[in-house]
């Protein structure tokens, strides 16, 4: 009972029991067919918003203002830099992947410097720098037919027991970052900033280098996200980030990260990531239209919100 009582207090937690339910109600609308297979496919498609998720996440903890409106550009220049490098060669998988993730964070520290040199707010200078490396996005990667490797397209694919392996290695990569963000001097650094900047300046925080680092790294996320998702779906084009816009937002604040800063729950990024995929395919299999559906899920995702709660960040 204490257990229960104590989970329940967790506000990343209900980004699970909602993505529970939802494929509870999936399953049983279709009499249990295809219930095994919808988790395959759930686990896929929620890699990616995880990846980019802990990123924003990130991003968002180091206070009110912040957050990376760049990524979706950042997602579909990256992949198309990463299948040029690569050329379709099994050889060269290696070298794309790391020209990827330098594009990332080379947006990433773009962005930071954008918000640091001008001196205008991270919404802002993030939107402003999406336009242009869409642009750029768009010169350099219309038209690019270039498949991935065989061998990175089979590995982005790869599944042991019906378990992808990409989600095996992200949960590895988010039990990291959680360890990072509560243990490491990185992490602490970043909650500390979140909780209050001028606190943590005068604790002896280098709020600038932190503040850097923080927008590289969602930049490089975003980039290493890019390629896989290339090698997932077998090929780059210019919208294939689009939809991690909001959904890099939506699994943070449903996971139970603050807005307000200073305060981060990675285990709630997998949950809401699985809510909101989960929650698209029972709308689909419901047969509900396109309009409704976004309808729903926008009434959804608030009540799972309002429903999470949480606690206000203390200043």
């Amino acid at each position: 009972m204490i257990l229960v009582k104590s989970l329940a207090g967790k506000p990343w937690v209900w980004s699970f029991i909602g993505a529970l339910v939802v494929w509870l109600a999936t399953i049983i609308f279709t009499g249990g067919y295809g219930a095994g297979g919808m988790v395959t496919a759930a686990l896929s498609l929620a890699v990616f918003t995880v990846i980019v998720g802990v990123g924003q996440m990130f991003v968002i903890t180091l206070g009110p203002g912040n957050v990376d409106l760049s990524l979706p550009a950042n997602i579909g220049l990256a992949s198309a830099v990463a299948m040029k490098v690569m050329g379709g060669s099994d050889s060269m998988i290696i070298v794309g992947l790391l020209a990827a993730l330098a594009c990332g964070a080379a947006i990433g520290a773009v962005n930071y410097l954008l918000i640091w040199a001008l001196r205008i707010p991270p919404i802002i200078a993030t939107l402003s720098a999406s336009f242009i490396i869409q642009s750029i996005d768009i010169s350099y990667g219309r038209g690019l037919q270039i498949k991935p490797p065989p061998g990175f397209a089979d590995f982005a694919n790869w599944q042991i027991l019906g378990v992808p392996v990409l989600a095996i290695l992200t949960v590895l990569f988010t039990v990291g970052a959680a360890i990072a963000l509560q243990r490491m001097i990185y992490g602490r650094s970043v909650l500390a900033i979140g909780q209050n900047i001028r606190a943590a300046w005068l604790a002896g925080v280098n709020v600038g280098r932190i503040r850097l680092l923080t927008y590289t790294l969602s930049g490089a996320l975003g980039g290493i996200d890019g390629a896989l998702l290339a090698g997932y779906f077998r090929g780059a084009n210019v919208d294939i980030g689009n939809e991690y816009l909001l959904a890099s937002i939506a699994v943070v604040v449903i996971g139970g990260t603050s807005v307000a800063g200073g305060k981060a729950n990675v285990p709630g990024v997998w949950g809401a990531a699985l809510f909101l995929v989960l929650l698209l395919t029972m709308l689909n299999t419901f047969g509900v239209s396109a309009g409704v559906r976004l309808l729903l899920t926008g009434l959804i995702i608030v009540g799972v919100i309002t429903a999470a709660g949480g606690e206000k960040a203390a200043r």
